[in-house]
């Protein structure tokens, strides 16, 4: 009886299973034909979603600041016969985003999907940090995506209809040590995306916000260091390269995007990511008490002080090495390299 008993549990729980998968996947919601806007879908984790998404015959609007990095994206995405709208685009700005927004509803008509991806990271003690530093953070990485999102919304709204995908970080969750102003946006931004998801069911619009820990997108060059920036530079971009621990962009993305595809509230990427989630949700003082033996670790202030320095201006004989082999790869397939390495230049105030 015992077993038979067992047996059956095992198999209502087997068809329970079943049922859900295919409920899911009957109500996934399809790319193809929609138009995609992904900001700073012209490099890193956003190219990747953005060939991803153009595989799956998605038309896409991308836009970033860099207009030599602007052409190499659009070049690479219109060889998927994908219609594609790719230009510079100042998302700090309201009436850049608008600008924007009107020439990709003139090429590709309503928006359907917005993936708020770009975002700024500025690396270094608190002490480094100005005021214009927290302002360019809440300016770029939350400010950009309430730009996006108040011109898309009427138009979904209308619609009834319209996904919105928020990239925000694990450190909307957890304030990491060295990344004060960006761990403050990201806060904001989980708060607000979680806000809209709760506010815009009504209007048939799904809200997803995304927390991904340490992935393999190449970045790291194109970050900005602070205080001994090479030292700084060394410990992140060597923590973005260990297996296990950083997720490949290109895994990372095909998860982004299934929770878009499947409507879900809330992912957050990776086991290490989930595990520090947890621990924080359960003892958030112990964690903060770790988080500060962790930055007696960290390079003390010094070096360039509030001056800041791209990651390829931080080189050093341990960056690049055959320890950040993984990261620099993902650097060249993912229109990260900006400047050559062997150029020269200042750290920029």
């Amino acid at each position: 009886m015992n077993r038979q008993r067992m047996l059956w549990w095992a198999g209502a729980g087997l068809a329970s299973w079943l049922a859900y998968r295919i409920y899911r996947s009957s109500t996934a919601y399809s790319f193809a034909g929609k138009t995609v806007f992904i900001t700073g879908g012209t490099r890193g984790l956003g190219l990747v979603m953005a060939r991803q998404l153009a595989r799956e015959g998605a038309n896409l609007a991308v836009c970033a600041r860099d207009p030599e990095e602007v052409r190499r994206a659009h070049e690479e995405l219109s060889r998927y016969g994908v219609r594609v709208v790719a230009q510079t685009c100042d998302l700090r700005y309201r009436d850049h985003v608008r600008t924007f927004l009107d020439e990709a509803r003139r090429q590709l008509g309503a928006i359907d999907v917005l993936i708020n991806n770009a975002g700024i990271i500025s690396v270094g003690p608190v002490e480094t940090m100005t005021l214009e530093d927290f302002h360019d953070a809440m300016a770029s990485n939350y400010f950009a995506a309430v730009h996006t999102i108040l011109e898309v919304l009427p138009e979904m709204q209308q619609r009834q209809q319209g996904r919105i995908l928020n990239i925000t970080s694990i450190g909307g969750k957890i304030s990491v040590p060295h990344l004060l102003p960006y761990s403050a946006s990201k806060f904001a931004l989980v708060g607000l995306s979680e806000g809209l998801r709760a506010e815009l069911a009504k209007d048939g619009i799904v809200v997803t916000t995304v927390c991904p820990f340490l992935m393999r997108t190449g970045s790291p060059r194109n970050a900005s260091f602070k205080g001994q920036h090479r030292a700084e530079y060394a410990w992140f971009a060597l923590s973005d390269s260990i297996p296990g621990i950083a997720m490949d962009a290109e895994r990372a993305a095909r998860k982004i995007l299934n929770a878009c595809r499947y409507g879900d509230a809330e992912v957050v990427l990776s086991l290490p990511g989930k595990l520090a989630a947890l621990a924080h949700g359960i003892a958030p003082g112990l964690v903060s008490d770790i988080n500060g033996w962790v930055n007696r670790l960290l390079p003390r202030p010094g070096g360039i002080g509030m001056h800041s320095a791209l990651g390829w201006e931080s080189e050093s004989k341990i960056v690049p090495s055959w320890l950040t082999t993984l990261t620099e790869r993902a650097a060249r397939a993912n229109n990260e390299m900006g400047l050559p390495s062997s150029a020269s230049a200042e750290p920029r105030p």
